[in-house]
C-alpha cells in the first residue's frame, strides 16, 4: 500500500525544485497522490477495509489543502503540477 523508498526518490528527483527538495508543495502532492492511487487499488480487491479507508480521506484531504495552498500563492507552479500529474481541477 505505501510507496517504496526507490519511487518515492524518483518523485522526489522528478518534481522537487532542487535535487534534495523534499518538503515543497509539488514533491508533497506528487507522493500524497502516488499513496492515494495505491491505496484506490487496494480498496479494489479489499472493499471492507474502512481504516485504511480513514487514512485515504486524510490524504485526500491534504493533497486539497495543499492545492489549495499553490493556487493561492502561486498560480503557476498550481497549473504546472496539476498539469503534471493528470488532476481533475
Amino acid at each position: 500500500m505505501s510507496i517504496t523508498l526507490e519511487r518515492k526518490a524518483e518523485l522526489i528527483k522528478e518534481h522537487g525544485r532542487t535535487e534534495n527538495d523534499t518538503g515543497s508543495a509539488e514533491v508533497q502532492i506528487a507522493v500524497l497522490s502516488e499513496r492515494i492511487a495505491n491505496l484506490t487499488e487496494h480498496f479494489k480487491t479489499h472493499k471492507k477495509d474502512n481504516h485504511s479507508r480513514r487514512g485515504l480521506l486524510k490524504m485526500v484531504s491534504q493533497r486539497r489543502r495543499l492545492l489549495d495552498y499553490l493556487a493561492n500563492t502561486e498560480r503557476d507552479r498550481y497549473t504546472a503540477i496539476v498539469q503534471k500529474l493528470g488532476l481533475r481541477r
